[in-house]
């Protein structure tokens, strides 16, 4: 690998940065917010219930194809693993000046003020879909794990993820069809005339029971999605309280748990990348056009089938519902061969360096996106174009912020060596302000690792 791939340099508190991590982190940062941004302009209920209520027209379905496979998850599965490889790299540093348990409490206050920022962001900035709280705690558990070796990190963040393919594949998939064939094939008798059993007649009452209850649930659904649209398309204050409600469903919920369990398991594989020099570029360039190859083309095939069940618009079983992790993480290892493939070529490494602006002001862009879009283009107190915009505009949107974003990091970077949020937040955990700028005098052009 080059030189500028490897480059080093450190943030004014001493952090240690590496160039390919920033350019890294910087790319899922901006990618997140292509997933987040629907949620911000129309109902985050809708998102996850009837794709369509945010506009269905030819432009929109192209939209929202590309980004279903391309993006969906993919950012976050990325920041996750560069959250991993982050922990790696921290409690390494921080191992030269203590041990032990000093070196968790060093982490653990780390990442407890990192949660304390993402309920911040959440409850005052009202971002009900905010990562910040769930990889702040995520990574108190994932750090536990820190010391083993990459085959046993993967062994576990693997088999924290192909849970849900077990799970989703047996009692959502396998079972559903089951049920549905069995139930036809009982209506089927009963049509022919023939006498059903008791425990035919039992299986055909509780099948119509669950209809009724998904009936019931879908009304709901839409009740709630109603709900949303005119508590966001209100007042100002109406709009401030139903953000907090979302937020609320989310956290505290059962829900968190599975959030911080895919949060973790995931951390855990990007800190076995690391540890196998993966994901910082040491292996050959044919070994990542590899990465990319069976990344893109099983994750791809995945995510198309599943993207085409969900264009279905039924109630069958899908099969997503089983592989929707794999995929995420197959698609996510073709983006980092991706880009280590790029890196390998001058025209690449040209395409990709201001994207490690993006990467060493990483939380000041991801809260800017949300300064940007929920208090000045979206509320009624700003330009009020809740609800206006359907799956394309949203997605040039998204394409527009990013690339405003992107030039504000490059900018900034030229002056000063770390950016707002993260000064905040690194100054609270040393308990005294950082400065601004290193002290040294020289430094590489590129640079920096860790994920915040």
């Amino acid at each position: 690998m080059t030189d500028t791939i490897i480059a080093r340099t450190a943030e004014p508190d001493g952090a240690p940065r590496l160039a390919i991590m920033d350019i890294l982190r910087g790319i899922a940062i901006l990618g997140i917010l292509f997933m987040n941004i629907n949620d911000m302009g129309q109902s985050l209920n809708a998102s996850f219930g009837d794709i369509r209520h945010l506009g269905w027209a030819p432009a929109d379905q192209i939209a929202w194809w590309i980004r279903e496979i391309l993006a969906n998850g993919t950012a976050r599965c990325l920041l996750e693993m560069l959250f991993g490889v982050g922990m790696v790299i921290l409690t390494d540093r921080f191992a030269t000046a203590a041990s032990g348990w000093a070196v968790l409490r060093r982490y653990y206050v780390r990442n407890i003020v990192l949660f304390l920022f993402g309920v911040v962001h959440m409850y005052i900035l009202l971002w009900p879909g905010d990562i910040l709280h769930s990889y702040g705690l995520a990574a108190l558990v994932a750090v536990l794990f820190r010391q083993l070796r990459p085959r046993w990190l993967l062994t576990i963040g693997l088999s924290m993820a192909l849970i849900q393919l077990s799970m989703g594949g047996y009692f959502g998939y396998y079972q559903g069809l089951q049920k549905r064939a069995q139930a036809a094939a009982i209506q089927a008798k009963q049509a022919a005339g023939q006498k059903l059993t008791v425990a035919e007649t039992k299986r055909l009452k509780d099948r119509a029971k669950a209809l009724a209850e998904r009936a019931k649930q879908e009304a709901e659904f839409k009740k709630e999605v109603a709900d949303e649209d005119k508590g966001r398309s209100g007042t100002g204050l109406s709009w401030m309280w139903t953000q907090i409600l979302i937020s609320w469903d989310r956290f505290p919920s059962f829900g968190e748990i599975f959030t911080i369990w895919e949060a973790a398991g995931t951390m855990l594989i990007g800190a076995a990348l690391y540890k196998m020099g993966i994901i910082q570029g040491l292996r050959s360039r044919r070994y990542y056009l590899g990465i990319l190859m069976i990344g893109y083309g099983i994750g791809g095939t995945l995510r198309a089938i599943g993207a085409w069940e969900q264009t279905l618009f039924d109630n069958a079983p899908h099969s997503f519902w089983a592989t929707m992790e794999v995929a995420r993480l197959l698609m996510t290892m073709g983006h980092i061969g991706l880009v280590h493939v790029m890196m390998g070529s001058g025209l690449g490494q040209r395409l990709l360096r201001p994207f490690a602006a993006a990467g060493r002001t990483a939380l000041s862009v991801y809260v800017a996106q949300t300064m940007i879009t929920l208090w000045v283009i979206f509320p009624p107190w700003g330009l009020a174009l809740y609800g206006q915009l359907s799956w394309a505009p949203l997605m040039l949107l998204a394409l527009a912020i990013n690339a405003a974003l992107l030039i504000w990091a490059n900018l900034y970077v030229r002056y000063l060596d770390i950016a707002p949020v993260e000064w905040l937040w690194r100054s609270l955990i040393a308990w005294r302000p950082v400065p601004w700028r290193q002290r040294a005098v020289s430094r590489p052009a590129a640079a920096e690792p860790l994920p915040a």
